[in-house]
């Protein structure tokens, strides 16, 4: 694999790192990690909307039904099967724009799963950073659990049909007719620098 030249935000980041040992190859945790067909119980079960996941492509993750998006992004790396980043915003608030980073390293006896979020140093702590501190720990969980057994952890599952009770409450702000493609936050909406 040539290392590839990483777009970072500019300036001082904050980083969260969330690490998991997933027990397959590394194109079985590749595959599940950006699959299209269907929703994802490790995305919360969002389903991704995009023309192909590729550098530059915007993509939203919907609800099920496609009635509400709840983030809305666009790919800054795609290395398959290694690396893949996007900018991230969900759709219900105004919070700066960060970078969601995966990475995939195949060890002995299975992959080695990173979850890297970024956030500019200058910003402050915000409320959709505090939401993605805790909820790619639920990510890095349940993509190991349905990888290696066919379905989410028995939490996740809960979790999951505990968020179908409570669509009926989505902030309206959320409906997909709000969040066409177009709207995906590119690179131009945030300060970034090209790592060699």
């Amino acid at each position: 694999m040539s290392e590839p030249h990483a777009k970072t935000l500019s300036g001082e980041i904050r980083t969260s790192m969330y690490r998991v040992v997933i027990r397959a190859t590394i194109d079985q945790v590749w595959s599940e990690l950006i699959r299209t067909d269907r929703p994802l119980p490790f995305f919360f079960n969002g389903q991704y909307d995009t023309p192909g996941l590729a550098e530059g492509a915007a993509f939203a993750m919907r609800t099920p039904d496609g009635r509400h998006t709840l983030v809305m992004g666009k790919v800054i790396e795609f290395e398959p099967p290694h690396r893949y980043a996007h900018t991230f915003r969900f759709t219900t608030s105004d919070d700066p724009v960060s970078i969601v980073r995966y990475v995939l390293k195949a060890i002995e006896g299975g992959v080695e799963f990173t979850l890297i979020n970024e956030h500019a140093a200058s910003d402050p702590v915000s409320k959709s950073e505090k939401q993605m501190a805790q909820g790619a720990k639920f990510i890095c969980e349940n993509l190991k659990a349905l990888v290696e057994t066919g379905k989410a952890t028995t939490g996740g599952r809960m979790m999951l049909f505990m968020f179908s009770l409570m669509a009926p409450i989505t902030p309206k702000s959320a409906l997909t007719e709000n969040w066409p493609l177009e709207r995906a936050p590119d690179l131009a909406v945030i300060k970034t620098v090209e790592e060699a």
